[in-house]
């Protein structure tokens, strides 16, 4: 069933609000003057005039980079640059000149970057960053978080963000929900498609729901940037590896498009169980589409749309006498992961009046993870395939400036619909151990969540934020083994932003409870007999829980912004993941509680020598949790050889305590571009102590990236590129917890080149 959600309106979304006053030198209002809104990378603009009042306001504003320019008659044009963030609403001060005989354009700098509108740490990464960061504009890179955003790593070929796994993607502000954990490798989105992505990580207002650890926030590529433009990327490296596209792109004044078809592979995917790759090609294909119409000045429609599969093989240990093959066999496999996926989103955005914007987004998505075995595999044949059909809708209005507040209400929902199917075969054991029929279930549930946010801005320099969230989920019940399951939540949530007047750093507190909505499915039929013959038995599984605080602080300096933030988030209920013995099933399972505590510190530079910037990402962190399993895989009763961890707080397996990126992108004479950054992690949880790695924490790893690019003819026509990814080679064991593949070494080292071409249809 699809929720209609009419009463109620959301506007989680990608706008922002840009605000200001025009005044002359004597601080008297400028009434008439023409004020221009224009995007720094695209041709996007607003145009409006400043009231009786001297202000003026542009109320739907996407998340970018702009510059904002001011003129009337009898003053010099004043102009001012500003980055917009989801839900700010920046109040700028332009103090008008009077004009002289010669007309001049006083450029007043950067926007201030402080502001007291948000309590959550935010990182703004634009597509300039993405094609220049080492590795990160590949369909698979995760380089464009990883870089950039503390406590955030791939391991066992996972994205980890705040000691979690559970992150949630939007794409123009709409969520494409996945509600499954431990069964997807493949993109939501090609990098290469996307204008701005929003890092939002923790202390979420109440418009934002379900995935605790971190929130991307897409701004996709859309036309406006372009002018009935294509361009061709091509990529070829080591490992047989390709990454290309061909984008194309175009617009009017009141229509733009934009759309992309992709195609990669390699004989290196998945981080591999030792040092040597064996068995681990990928490939992939897809195409991307966005569709924007000014219909009017009060009406917007935006329309996103993704279709794309995704192909791995599962990597192998070949050495049948490995350690790590005496623990997780896979010298025998030949497995592999299909995984098909596609959504699409429309959105109308419709503006009452600058003070009053509401949007309404309906949304669907199918999502598909194959894992599929060879029939010759040896000791276990596994073959798993979980459909997932989503389809739901979010709405919401905005009212600013109700005195002094920014109101917020809104709804969002989905249901979903999914069918699982399993197959188990042992072939190593002849009669001692016992096989089971293949097992297959379908299942329906939805979530339905209603919230109220408001901003309170006591003063210019002091905004107290508070929202509520009400979930709902229900999950029907599968006759025999699964009972139905319905959940209610209240979430309230505060925060505080105080700016120190002169010094213009901002002081910002949270605290706040969420909900996330769990797995449909846990096992039926025969997969049941085989969890009992390990051992093993399962139970419903119930939404996660979270608690958390944050402190921090942001710090201004001539350009250069600091951040530190303190946080701490207890969860019950905490979602995770383990497998069956050496089935390569993996199941969600919920441990009894978590706790999560880390510093974290970012730094970023204005454009030095108006070259380039710095970027660090620095985390200490530790993440813990404790028994019992309370849902998905457990113990049916305690036994001796450690089916579960003992009770009491103990590192989880992507625990890592100090995580540092340093980065540098630099734009040189003669159209030259170079960026490296050096990744450095203090070790994962060593969950096997032996010999070899007899610690807590497996060793450190410190690795170097490079890229070097030039561009060439009018409009950078041509681009090539080189880039090399761990440039010395140095693999270690990088975790031994048991996914895809059994264990994981880091990556190798990557060297490829790319070429681009644009051209004019």
């Amino acid at each position: 069933m699809l929720f209609i959600l009419s009463n109620s309106l959301l506007h989680a979304s990608i706008f922002g609000r840009v605000q200001g006053i025009v005044h002359d030198p004597q601080h008297r209002p400028v009434a008439g003057a023409s004020v221009k809104l224009q995007a720094i990378t695209s041709d996007w603009s607003q145009t409006t005039q400043s009231d009786a009042n001297g202000e003026f306001s542009f109320a739907t504003v996407p998340v970018g980079d702009y510059k904002i320019t001011v003129t009337q008659a009898k003053f010099e044009t004043s102009e001012q640059r500003l980055t917009v963030a989801s839900g700010a609403s920046p109040v700028l001060h332009f103090q008008l000149a009077i004009a002289t005989l010669s007309q001049t354009t006083v450029v007043a700098g950067q926007a201030e970057v402080v502001t007291t509108d948000t309590v959550t740490p935010k990182v703004l990464i634009d597509r300039l960053d993405i094609a220049q960061t080492p590795g990160a504009d590949r369909t698979n890179a995760m380089q464009m978080i990883t870089d950039y955003v503390p406590a955030a790593y791939v391991t066992h070929d996972m994205l980890h963000m705040r000691g979690g796994h559970q992150v949630d993607w939007l794409i123009d502000g709409v969520p494409v929900p996945n509600t499954n954990i431990a069964s997807n490798l493949g993109p939501q989105i090609d990098p290469k498609d996307i204008d701005y992505l929003e890092i939002q990580r923790g202390s979420y207002d109440a418009e934002y729901g379900d995935r605790t650890y971190g929130i991307f926030n897409i701004v996709p590529r859309s036309g406006f940037e372009r002018d009935n433009e294509a361009e061709l990327v091509t990529s070829f490296g080591n490992w047989y590896q390709t990454n290309d596209q061909v984008n194309f792109g175009g617009h009017t004044q009141r229509f733009a498009y934009y759309g992309s078809l992709s195609a990669d592979r390699s004989n290196y995917g998945l981080q591999p169980p030792i040092g040597q790759v064996a068995h681990d090609a990928e490939n992939g294909f897809g195409g991307f589409a966005s569709l924007i119409y000014n219909a009017s000045s009060a009406n917007q429609f935006r329309m996103v749309a993704s279709l794309r599969q995704d192909y791995y093989q599962i990597p192998i240990d070949p050495n049948p006498n490995s350690s790590g093959n005496q623990v997780y066999p896979s010298y025998g496999l030949r497995d592999s992961e299909r995984e098909p996926d596609g959504y699409v989103t429309f959105s109308w955005v419709h503006t009452f009046d600058p003070k009053m914007v509401m949007t309404v987004s309906p949304f669907y998505h199918y999502n598909e993870a194959s894992y599929n075995a060879s029939p010759n595999d040896y000791p276990v044949i596994t073959n798993v395939d979980q459909k997932s059909n989503y389809a739901g809708a979010q709405a919401g209005l905005n009212i600013s400036s109700i005195k002094n507040n920014d109101i917020e209400l809104g709804a969002y929902g989905f249901s979903q619909h999914q069918n699982n199917n399993f197959n188990n075969v042992f072939t190593d054991c002849g009669t001692s151990c016992a096989n089971f029929g293949a097992s297959s279930a379908a299942v329906t549930g939805g979530l339905i969540e209603e919230y109220v946010s408001d901003r309170f801005k006591i003063t210019p320099w002091l905004t107290l934020i508070a929202g509520l969230r009400e979930s709902h989920f229900q999950v029907g019940g599968i006759s025999g083994t699964q009972p139905g399951i319905t959940e209610n939540a209240t979430d309230p949530r505060f925060g505080v932003a105080l700016r120190i007047p002169r010094l213009n750093w901002v002081f910002r507190g949270f605290w706040g409870q969420f909900y996330q909505a769990p797995p449909l499915l846990t096992a039926t039929g025969p997969v049941l007999d085989l969890a009992s013959s390990q051992s093993l038995a399962f139970a419903p599984l119930r939404g996660e829980r979270d608690k958390e605080w944050q402190f921090g602080v942001m710090i201004p300096f001539h350009g250069w912004v600091l951040e530190e933030d303190n946080f701490q988030t207890s969860a019950t209920n905490w979602l995770d993941h383990s497998n069956i013995g050496e089935s390569n099933l993996f199941w969600p399972l919920t441990w009894s509680s978590a706790l999560i505590q880390g510093w974290e510190t970012t730094l970023r530079s204005p454009r030095l020598w108006n070259r380039g910037q710095v970027h660090l990402a620095y985390s200490n962190q530790i993440a813990q949790a404790t028994s019992p399993f309370t849902g998905g895989l457990v113990c049916p009763v305690p036994i001796p050889d450690g089916c579960e961890p003992p009770v009491g707080l103990s590192p989880v397996d992507h625990d890592q305590r100090n995580t540092l990126n340093v980065g540098f992108n630099a734009t040189l004479p003669a159209q030259i571009f170079a960026a490296t950054n050096v990744y450095y992690g203090s070790g994962f949880t060593n969950g096997l102590p032996d010999a070899q790695y007899p610690g807590d924490y497996l060793p450190q790893h410190t690795t170097f990236d490079i890229s070097l690019g030039k561009t060439f003819g009018e409009k950078e026509k041509y681009k090539i590129s080189i880039s090399a990814l761990n440039v010395a080679n140095r693999r270690i064991l990088l975790d031994n917890s048991l996914t895809f593949g059994g264990f994981h070494f880091n990556d190798p080292r990557q060297i490829y080149v790319e070429f681009r071409y644009r051209f004019h249809y």
